[in-house]
């Protein structure tokens, strides 16, 4: 049977670890969810964690753009880390591709898949199906689009796809950026004027067949939450993200032109970084290091604003990873749900 499942929630709530502990215990491989874990020498900033000296085993497929394969830790295969550059522009179309692969994979080896991560459109788009989200991205638009004003998008939308534009809500019609992303579909569209609705798209073959679904959220208050993100982010300077980002510069990468720009951990960097002549000294980054925290506990706030808008139809479970024998709850749930047939 096709089972799927799913560990989702903010930053710094242990998903990767939970999810680790229970591949072990049902037989389950991990599949990465994360926006920013795919981009190849970008470690330490985005978490990866990975044991020192740990291979990278490629699974074969017909897509050149991506190195689709694992890192095996604590006995465990963890899928999607390092599967593109970091100038290559990964979008959700990308992560359905290869996620898509990889977990059809998982369930020919009679294996459980279970993906975990924060970035919440990732797992939206394997629960629900690719819909929309498998228009590609066209930068070469969205740069032009960039300059115009909310009235002037409206009416380009409006002009393209009355219908979409009719179809959407009062907070989307404001929003430059849905109204880009809403032209970009409407363009891409063969029927443009179906207001989202889609004939068969070469996209459909990366729908997944989950018979299945199970949806774990962790999550806790904001207090603690920011404690967790402030010890992470203190762990990651000690860890030399710097020197990780001096590394990436000096391969030719640029923040212009790559994920460092708009990545957290490493943007906060741009400025101190440019401006420095002398060697890096870490007691002149203490403003630095506070920013990255904020813009952490600010990306922590979004995530929970979106798991619970946008996955109120997935039936799901949460936990309070401050409450007494939580992990043993989730064990016990996930034991249930995997033995029961149906």
């Amino acid at each position: 049977m096709n089972k799927l499942l799913v560990i989702c929630g903010p930053t710094a709530t242990g998903k990767t670890a939970l999810g680790i502990k229970l591949a072990k215990e049902f037989n389950g491989e991990m599949v990465s969810a994360d926006s920013r874990q795919v981009y190849r020498g970008m470690d330490i900033g985005t978490g990866k964690d990975l044991p020192l000296n740990a291979k990278y085993r490629t699974l074969n497929t017909e897509y050149a753009d991506y190195r689709i394969g694992y890192y095996e830790i604590k006995g465990v295969r963890l899928w999607l880390y390092d599967v593109v550059g970091p100038d290559y522009k990964f979008s959700v179309a990308d992560y359905a591709k290869c996620a898509s692969v990889v977990i059809r994979d998982i369930w020919k080896r009679g294996k459980l898949p279970i993906v975990a991560g924060g970035t919440g459109f990732y797992i939206k788009v394997l629960v629900e199906g690719i819909g929309t989200a498998g228009a590609e991205p066209d930068w070469k638009l969205r740069r032009k689009l960039q300059s115009f004003k909310v009235a002037e998008l409206q009416g380009i939308l409006e002009k393209t796809c009355a219908e979409r534009l009719r179809g959407m809500n009062e907070s989307d019609r404001k929003n430059p950026r849905r109204l880009m992303r809403a032209i970009e579909i409407a363009r891409q569209n063969q029927k443009p004027c179906l207001a989202g609705r889609q004939g068969k798209t070469k996209n459909q073959k990366h729908k997944l067949e989950i018979k299945k679904l199970l949806t774990i959220g962790l999550t806790s208050s904001y207090e603690t939450l920011y404690g967790r993100i402030d010890k992470r982010v203190e762990e990651r300077v000690r860890q030399a993200i710097v020197e990780e980002i001096e590394g990436l510069l000096g391969k030719g990468y640029t923040w212009e032109n790559s994920a460092l720009g708009t990545t957290i951990g490493y943007k906060e960097w741009e400025e101190h970084l440019n401006s420095l002549n002398t060697k890096y000294q870490i007691q002149n980054t203490r403003s630095i290091i506070q920013r990255w925290k904020y813009d952490e506990h600010a990306y922590a706030r979004r995530q929970m604003t979106w798991f619970r808008k946008s996955l109120r139809g997935v039936q799901g479970y949460w936990f309070d990873i401050t409450g007494e024998g939580w992990e043993n709850k989730v064990t016990n749930l996930v034991a249930k749900w995997h033995d029961t047939k149906g």
